[in-house]
């Protein structure tokens, strides 16, 4: 896939670097040019170059955040805070204890999805990628006083229907632990939530928020809030994607290969 992407991005600006030096070439064949208007495809080498010393910086950024996200994983978990609200940021994937009770009434469903584990890898003996649901439930949250958002985890297509489930619809006051996050933003091609009907697509912490009457506070359940026939807990996503190294050697073999392209026009023009 690294490769791949490699040489697709290489061929595109490889590309574009011919088709200026074909059209400097056209404009000027068997003239003398008047001044060293050919100087500007220098932009395209020196270009690449700075975008490719940018992208080290962006992959620095980019393992010290995972390097981060995967320190506050290890941590043990806390009470959550009174004003948790106010801490999203500081405390997005971090665990929390919260004690309280569920609200099913008020239930709401993500879908589709398939079924992680904790390792973010597929389970075995799901098919691979069986569809399914994560079970989004109004907590009331003592420690908060107030009702959060918490994603009790995924449930198979079968057992989307809460009366196909009702062992696992937990009831009383109970302690769970669990991850925080934070509000998500839609894919540009990726499918709209619709509220009207009740079908959430992706993580719209205030849209949901609003339709199911909490507080704007969303936490993931972990595995060992599972129980029998119900969702099926452990379902954080903590993998960022990090292609950035890909890019480095992408601008900076453009920019060696475009830099070597115009030494050799610069040689040519020097000659007439």
């Amino acid at each position: 896939m690294f490769w791949k992407r490699f040489n697709s991005n290489f061929k595109t600006g490889y590309r574009l670097f011919l088709f200026h030096q074909k059209r400097f070439a056209t404009k000027f064949k068997g003239s003398q040019p008047q001044s060293n208007r050919h100087l500007w495809l220098l932009i395209i080498p020196f270009t690449t170059f700075g975008l490719g010393t940018w992208q080290i910086f962006r992959l620095q950024w980019k393992v010290d955040l995972i390097d981060r996200l995967e320190r506050k994983m290890l941590k043990s978990p806390v009470p959550i805070p009174f004003d948790i609200k106010d801490q999203l940021e500081e405390f997005e994937y971090r665990r929390v204890t919260l004690t309280g009770s569920y609200d099913h009434s008020r239930e709401m469903l993500m879908w589709p999805r398939v079924q992680i584990n904790e390792e973010k890898k597929p389970i075995p003996g799901n098919r691979g990628s069986e569809p399914g649901a994560f079970v989004i439930t109004p907590f009331h949250c003592n420690e908060t006083k107030s009702d959060v958002l918490v994603n009790r985890g995924w449930v198979p297509k079968a057992r989307m229907d809460p009366s196909m489930r009702p062992h696992g619809q937990v009831q009383g006051e109970i302690e769970i632990t669990a991850i925080v996050r934070t509000g998500d933003t839609r894919g540009l091609f990726g499918p709209k939530n619709e509220p009207e009907n009740n079908y959430w697509a992706w993580r719209d912490l205030e849209a949901m928020s609003n339709h199911a009457h909490t507080d704007t506070i969303w936490v993931d359940a972990d595995a060992t809030t599972t129980v029998k026939g119900g969702p099926i807990g452990g379902q954080t996503k903590v993998k960022l994607r990090n292609e950035h190294l890909q890019y480095v050697f992408t601008w900076y073999a453009l920019s060696l290969a475009t830099g070597y392209m115009f030494w050799q026009l610069w040689k040519k023009v020097k000659k007439r």
